[in-house]
């Protein structure tokens, strides 16, 4: 299988249920066998449209899998009737479907699919917005309906292709109301719920916008395949950069406001930390509330490491396809600029090319202080400046002592002298202190020691002075150099630290995924690519650094100077913990599973040796008494046996059956039976063992879409807790309400309530909390009623009771709610039998 070429992956992905997809995709088929490809049609549900239905005609249909469940028949993709008949192309419909569990070996029809794409075969497939799982919350805060099937994003991003079914509201609404989509008695239940115009747009818009990311994505794949450096104005994207300073919410605010002018516009703030400390010159709480601004306005925030500002401003935008660059304008005085050339704005201009430069004022302008380069430790205005002031300087306070011949000794000019040579080591460092020192001894020599105009370098009085000058010139300037030295430093330090600090708040933001990690360290050194792998490649294009235990951190691109490399080698710290996370996390949801079976077993064993002993013994003793000849009971006593044996019995058999029940639930294998049930149909039953509960009026409480006997099971338990914890004199309360599309059943007592801190641990199975009475039982009449509740798509929670006491509130959905509106799954659990055909 090894040899085998993985198949391809197409995905008709719709906005809505009835836009078109399962149509479209059965028509793509027919095309396809036309041109002659082996075609057939693995699963597809056409929902009893007549129009989808015709497009089967002339395809090879395989027979579904039938499958024998709660008292029903479901169809499925027969998986292995699919691979042992290896067409060319497979169509399956409903691409986030969940198999009858039992019915094949895999719980999700995506896995289904991934098999057959191993196997070699092409798969043609359909998809629904809503059951992609990085949109399944929002979609439930738009329609208020939860999708429990979702497929993971990962899976059709995979795809070798996406197209999305588009249809406006307007015409998906007429395509219901003319019955091409549901049955005519589902259709104004669909379009007052589901299929309402604002839901539609809202998740048409969705569709929308994720499947233009994923065009985003290949476009990006094409022009890094294709070497591709130039702007693609396929979409507006605008990049601000951001210093760290003062001005930085005056450029985010303009930035959004240029990107809120093209609709879809991505808005991208970037800071360039450097490791010569031009990040070190920004403030921290700055950047951090500039980025939280950035991430208000629906914009992302890049931290990246870069040689030089200007170059790697320009190449971020490069790489993220930027249309416009917005900067702030010059915090360098007049002064500065003249004096040290052209800044990061200008030099941006001059390397932008195709990308639009939109420099932006602000209070700070002119306001700043210049900072060093990075690769030496004077910048290269005073690297220049130093030389021709060792030369220039001493000349020009010759020229003006010997306009004052006279008024000063030469003591007094010696000092100035010494004082010119300071200044310029100074400016240039040690190699101009020494030519101002020679320059200034020399001159001092010829111009002011006898006698005058000659050199009299054989004078030992000469020669001190220039030694003394030489000495002191470079001791000033090794104190200014080591001085520099320690400030670029420690810089650095400071600008490693930041770059750290954002990557810590991006793991505290949720974003510590190793994929997200991978990108992050990718955008921040400017890398083509990275990637976490067993072992380094031989590859001397690439940077590899150990990330934990067998792992390393490839970066493929540009090479790395040693001050990023440590810097780096900080991330791949990062990036091998979160394997190693991932590996614990891994292993402890393995080892979850074992420790919730073995504390389960535990309690259940305590419970056993003590609870089920209790009614046991009991009606064994009864019986072993009736069974006895050496005593002649009375037919009172023999009555009052029986009565003892039956209702030991009977308690016995009520404590097995609820431990049956808890352990089908927690193994999903309980059958349900859900239909329109009244509460006066169940509450007979469920009150006959407790008598005395007062029942509010019920009349116009709606029926509930629910099993009976599992709901009358449900109120007995809570009407006989409630009872138990009741004082004596006090009725329990039942009532109901209806609200929003659900019923409310109220289970009221006026006992000693419970403690919010105790409220989580009152589901828990052989809990008790409360009772001083430890014969009423295991403690599983309130886990197995919650149990039951969800099982029947409702909720049990615990309220105060006002005056004090405890309310449990069950909560059911009307009986009259239409399933079918959000083409909801079926939720099923083990126990289905198969049948071909």
């Amino acid at each position: 299988m090894s040899d085998v070429r993985p198949g391809r992956l197409k995905v008709y992905l719709g906005a809505a249920p009835g836009v078109g997809k399962t149509y479209r995709m059965l028509d793509e088929g027919r095309r396809r066998a036309a041109r002659g490809a082996d075609v057939v049609v693995g699963f597809a549900e056409c929902h009893g449209r007549p129009l989808t239905e015709a497009m089967l005609d002339g395809l090879e249909v395989l027979p579904p899998l039938r499958c024998d469940y709660r008292g029903g028949e479901f169809a499925e993709m027969d998986l292995a009737a699919v691979l042992a008949r290896r067409p060319q192309v497979a169509i399956v419909d409903e691409l986030a479907h969940s198999n009858v569990p039992g019915g094949g070996r895999n719980p999700k029809r995506w896995q289904d699919i991934e098999e057959l794409l191993a196997a070699g075969i092409d798969v043609v497939t359909a998809l629904n917005i809503q059951h992609l799982e990085s949109l399944n919350d929002v979609v439930e805060k738009i329609t208020r309906v939860p999708q429990r099937e979702t497929v993971p994003d990962e899976v059709v991003r995979r795809a070798r292709q996406i197209e999305l079914v588009d249809i406006p509201p307007e015409g998906l609404r007429r395509r219901m109301a003319h019955g091409n989509i549901y049955a005519p008695e589902k259709v104004d239940a669909a379009l007052a719920n589901y299929f309402r115009p604002g839901n539609l747009t809202a998740l048409r818009q969705l569709a929308l916008l994720w499947v233009a990311d994923r065009v985003d994505e290949a476009l990006q794949s094409y022009r890094s395949e294709h070497g591709i450096g130039g702007v693609w104005e396929t979409r507006e994207r605008v990049v601000v950069a951001l210093t760290g300073g003062p001005e930085g919410d005056t450029l985010i605010r303009r930035a959004a406001r240029v990107a809120d002018r093209s609709a879809g516009g991505d808005l991208l703030a970037v800071h360039v930390t450097r490791s010569d400390g031009l990040a070190a010159g920004a403030s921290h709480a700055s950047l951090v509330r500039q980025r939280r601004l950035i991430e208000d306005l629906g914009g992302s925030y890049h931290s990246v490491v870069g040689d030089d500002v200007a170059t790697a401003l320009v190449e971020f935008a490069r790489a993220e396809n930027a249309t416009q660059l917005v900067l702030g304008t010059s915090r360098r005085g007049r002064i500065e600029r003249f004096v040290t050339g052209r800044g990061t704005g200008e030099t941006v201009v001059a390397l932008s090319s195709d990308i639009d430069v939109h420099t932006v004022t602000h209070e700070r302008a002119g306001r700043g202080v210049l900072l060093p380069s990075r690769r030496r430790t004077l910048p290269t205005a005073r690297l220049i400046a130093g030389p021709v002031a060792g030369f220039v300087l001493p000349v020009l306070l010759t020229l003006l002592l010997d306009r004052a011949r006279g008024t000063l000794n030469l003591t007094s000019e010696a000092l100035l002298f010494l004082l010119t040579v300071v200044g310029v080591a100074c400016i240039g460092g040690v190699a101009s202190a020494v030519i101002a020192s020679i320059t200034a001894s020399l001159l001092l020599n010829y111009w002011f020691i006898p006698p005058i105009g000659q050199f009299t370098l054989d004078d030992p009085n000469a020669m001190l002075a220039l030694v003394v000058f030489a000495i002191v010139a470079a001791t000033v300037a090794a104190v200014v150099d080591r001085s520099l030295r320690l400030s670029r430093r420690s810089a650095r330090a400071t600008a490693e630290a930041e770059t750290m600090s954002s990557l810590a708040g991006t793991i505290v933001r949720g974003g510590a995924t190793i994929p997200a990690l991978l990108e992050r360290t990718r955008e921040t050194f400017g890398m083509d690519s990275a990637e976490l792998v067993d072992e380094p490649p031989g590859d001397d294009a690439v940077t590899a650094v150990p990330a934990g235990p067998g792992a390393f951190l490839v970066l493929r691109g540009r090479t790395l100077p040693s001050s990023e490399r440590r810097v780096l080698a900080a991330f791949a710290a990062h990036v091998g913990a979160a394997v190693e996370r991932a590996r614990l996390a891994e292993a402890a949801a393995e080892v979850e599973p074992v420790k919730a079976a073995d504390r389960m077993r535990t309690a259940l064993l305590r419970a056993v040796g003590h609870d089920l002993r209790t009614p046991l013994a009991a009606g064994w003793a009864a019986v072993a008494s009736l069974r006895s000849s050496d005593v002649e009971f009375s037919a009172e006593d023999r009555d009052e046996l029986l009565a003892t044996a039956d209702e030991s019995m009977a308690r016995l058999n009520r404590l097995i059956e609820n431990l049956l029940d808890l352990s089908r639930l927690q193994a999903g294998a309980l059958t349900l039976n859900l239909r329109a049930t009244a509460l006066e149909e169940v509450l007979p039953a469920a009150l006959a063992d407790t008598p005395g509960i007062e029942v509010a009026d019920l009349e116009e409480i709606p029926a509930v879409r629910a099993d009976p006997p599992l709901l009358e099971r449900v109120i007995a338990n809570l009407v006989g807790n409630a009872a138990r914890h009741s004082p004596a004199g006090r009725k329990v309360l039942l009532a109901a309400s209806a609200h929003a599309g659900r019923v409310e059943v109220r289970v009221v007592d006026r006992g000693p309530g419970l403690p919010p801190t105790d409220r989580d641990r009152l589901f828990e199975p052989f809990q008790r909390l409360g009772d001083t009475d430890n014969t009423t039982g295991l403690g599983l009449g309130l886990a197995l009623s919650r149990g039951l509740a969800e099982a029947m798509d409702g909720t049990l929670v615990p309220e105060d009771t006002p005056g004090g006491g405890l309310t449990m509130v069950l909560s059911l959905p009307f009986a009259e709610r239409v399933e079918q509106a959000m083409e909801q799954p079926v939720e099923h659990s083990r126990g289905a039998r198969c049948r071909e055909g």
